[in-house]
């Protein structure tokens, strides 16, 4: 499999540099000859010129676009043009940047023979013939040229592929949060949706007393008027704890309270009663050794199940269970009649046990609910208690 592709980013230092060192390569090379070009065979001088001229131009501006024409049209240029050399050092450079075998190797021999054949035809008479150091000399140069240009595409293909993993790593990180504001919102969802509904239908239940009943003494409406208004409260309060996991930065409010566990039941229960729910409880479970997550769990469990109770069946009585220990798990059991009151009963969200069956099923548990041959609704918990 091949590399990732680098796509060099040309900018003026780049060119720069590639100008001055394709000049010095040329210079060096031509040094010698062009003393006897200009007094012997001025012509050869501007050819020689011209065809470097033209060399650079066509490595920097086509030696990426196509390689290997480039590499070969400057390599025979070199056979009569000295300041070709340069570009074509170039070429052949920019050509092994790619790494690809069956380009190199014939690039390779056609550089050795170029030179060779370039220091035949364009050797001043009063040079030294060529000797067998000459020879290996080149093919240094030429085995030189390739393995620098070979360094530079795998350093620039390390480099990309350095770049497509920072890109990758970049979208799982990205994903990886938006998964987590999902669940988080999924999370929150549950929580406003287990304080609220709890709240909201107590007081539903006290303004319809108000609403329905002439009969109350001013002593009665003002207590229940109180008893809306200490429910409103303690919903604002409790919204105000879950969305406190919105905020920017711990400063920004007092830190959150912590959250109910099963510990708190006995509270919940006589909150409800003080609704004037009927609830008669059977409760037998070790609360210090019960885990803080499942405890968490069973609290908003019951509380579903009494808010769901309430706003559904108002003026029935509701026999609640919770049993359990390590290894066996914890069951949840609460029944009620169904009532025959709907039409005062506030408005069914369709959420609620949608809802706590999502909660138990992260747990790891099952939930159903059925109604009985006698018209009694029951809601079943199991949770998972690791021994």
């Amino acid at each position: 499999m091949r590399p990732v592709d680098y796509q060099p980013t040309l900018n003026w230092w780049g060119h720069t540099w590639r100008v001055i060192g394709v000049l010095v390569i040329s210079g060096v090379g031509w040094a010698p000859r062009i003393g006897y070009q200009w007094t012997d065979h001025r012509w050869w001088f501007c050819l020689d010129l011209f065809l470097g001229l033209v060399a650079l131009v066509v490595a920097m501006r086509y030696r990426r676009t196509h390689p290997v024409l480039v590499a070969t049209a400057t390599a025979l240029m070199t056979v009569v043009s000295t300041t070709a050399s340069g570009p074509a050092v170039l070429a052949l450079v920019s050509l092994s940047t790619r790494r690809r075998w069956k380009e190199i190797v014939p690039q390779a021999l056609l550089t050795i023979v170029t030179m060779l054949a370039s220091e035949y035809v364009t050797q001043a008479p009063d040079e030294a013939p060529l000797t067998t150091l000459d020879w290996a000399l080149f093919v240094v140069i030429a085995g030189f040229i390739i393995a620098w240009g070979m360094y530079l595409g795998s350093r620039r293909e390390l480099l990309a592929s350095w770049r497509a993993r920072a890109l990758l790593t970049e979208a799982e990180q990205a994903a990886r949060v938006r998964e987590a504001q999902s669940a988080e919102r999924a999370r929150i969802a549950r929580e406003m949706h287990d304080v609220l509904a709890h709240r909201i239908s107590a007081v539903s239940m006290h303004a319809g007393a108000l609403a329905f009943r002439d009969d109350l003494s001013p002593g009665e409406v003002k207590e229940t008027a109180q008893t809306i208004q200490n429910s409103s409260r303690q919903a604002l309060t409790e919204l105000r704890e879950v969305l406190g996991v919105l905020r920017d930065g711990p400063g920004d409010a007092d830190p959150e309270l912590p959250q109910a566990t099963v510990a708190d039941l006995d509270e919940l229960i006589e909150e409800n009663r003080r609704t004037g729910m009927r609830i008669d409880v059977h409760v037998d479970v070790d609360v210090d050794t019960l885990p803080t997550v499942l405890g968490r769990t069973v609290y908003r469990c019951v509380q579903e199940a009494l808010t769901n109770a309430r706003k559904h069946a108002p003026a029935s009585r509701v026999r609640l269970s919770v049993v359990g220990s390590p290894g066996r798990g914890i069951d949840i059991r609460v029944e009620n009649p169904l009532s025959l009151a709907a039409e005062q009963s506030p408005p069914e969200s369709g959420f609620g046990l949608v809802g706590l069956a999502e909660r138990v099923e992260l747990a790891g548990g099952r939930q159903e609910h059925r109604t009985t041959g006698g018209d009694t609704f029951v809601l079943t918990v199991w949770l998972p208690w690791q021994s």
